[in-house]
């Protein structure tokens, strides 16, 4: 029965012990052979293209930008403006206007032995995008508002170009922006160019109305003249009732010159007396000349901020005509895209090192993890 049960149950496969030798040449010596294989025989160069550009708003300093030119003027430099144009640099827009120009998925996916860095020839337009955005660098320097631009190519010359077309099409972008801003602002201004001059023709209708209607080029200058009308004539009631009252001392009343001064001054005291009701009262039915001379001054302060109002959206629409003939926005390239001598990429030193360490904190964890288990075994 032993013998059946031995000669029918196979023998135990007994796997080769992991020795720390055995481990260190799985662990380290195999990632590091297949890392120096890829390096050497697969890798294939990169480099890159840097140039640095800004944004600029253009200065009115020359314009008289008084009323609503001030509210549609700027100046310096706009941080929104650079972000924007970051944001643009990666867009699949753009991307794809370099795609027909430059052929992108042909050149990335030439080296087909770089299995990591090459682009597949089938990839979707999503997948270019991802490994578009994985190759071009645009950081924002937040002081300075400084964009630098970084683009990754397989030939020296291509990245130059890539770079270039990149910042051709950028400058593309914001004059198309500074033409639709001034577009806008101008269609503003002329609006509001409009609305004031309706306004002044409201306001000067209504002044001729009321010049009209009470037969009087200005009651304010007629309540001035009456009023000045009014004192010369108590001026001259004074002297005739002051020489009354002197001439009645020696002279008998009915005197023919005392008869004439009280004439005199029954007459005067009957002018001021009309001047003083055409002033503050009513006469014939028409209105107090002051509250005419009121209602006056109030139509004219209106026609006078209608026609200010007129002249400063006036001017707002001439420093926007002069605005729209430039650019608003300028793009200021500070260093022009370089052409690279030496490929940036692979740093295959570094990622060896790199690869070494972690292979070798790896290797000491699970050494250590081993030995540990045994130990408990044990």
């Amino acid at each position: 029965m032993n013998t059946a049960d031995t000669l029918i149950t196979p023998p135990r496969r007994r796997w080769p012990r992991l020795t720390p030798a055995r481990l260190a040449l799985l662990m380290i010596g195999l990632p590091m052979l297949l890392a120096a294989l890829y390096f050497s025989l697969m890798a294939q160069d990169r480099y890159v293209s840097t140039s640095v550009i800004t944004v600029r708003r253009a200065r009115g300093e020359s314009i008289d930008a008084s009323g609503l030119a001030l509210l549609l003027g700027g100046g310096g430099a706009s941080q929104e403006d650079v972000r924007l144009l970051r944001d643009y640099m990666h867009s699949e827009n753009l991307l794809h206007r370099l795609d027909e120009r430059f052929h992108l998925r042909a050149h990335y996916s030439a080296p087909k032995h770089d299995l990591l860095y090459r682009l597949a020839t089938d990839v979707k337009r999503e997948d270019l995008a991802e490994y578009w955005h994985d190759r071009t660098t645009v950081r924002l320097d937040e002081v300075s508002g400084l964009l630098t631009v970084q683009v990754q190519a397989f030939d020296p010359a291509m990245a130059q170009q890539l770079n270039a077309a990149l910042l051709v099409e950028s400058e593309t972008f914001v004059n198309a922006i500074s033409q639709r801003i001034a577009a806008e602002q101008m269609r503003f201004a002329q609006d509001e160019l409009q609305h004031a001059e309706g306004e002044l023709d409201t306001a000067r209708a209504a002044l001729l109305d009321f010049q009209t209607q009470h037969g009087m080029l200005d009651p304010l200058a007629d309540a001035q003249a009456t009023g000045a009308l009014a004192a010369e004539l108590r001026a001259q009631l004074a002297r005739v009732e002051s020489e009354l009252s002197t001439k009645q001392t020696y002279l008998n009343a009915d005197a023919a010159e005392l008869v004439t001064l009280r004439a005199q001054a029954a007459a005067l005291k009957l002018q001021i007396e009309r001047e003083s009701r055409l002033a503050t009262g009513t006469r014939d039915d028409k209105q107090a000349l002051n509250r005419l001379a009121a209602e006056f001054h109030m139509i004219k302060a209106r026609a006078t901020r209608a026609e200010a109002l007129q002249r400063s959206a006036l001017s707002a629409v001439e420093a926007m005509r002069i605005e729209t003939s430039r650019k608003v926005r300028n793009l200021v390239v500070v260093e022009p895209p370089t052409r690279p001598e030496r490929a940036e990429y692979p740093h295959a030193l570094a990622s060896l090192l790199t690869l070494l360490l972690s292979c070798l904190v790896l290797y000491g964890i699970v050494r250590l993890t081993l030995a540990t288990v045994r130990e408990h075994r044990d």
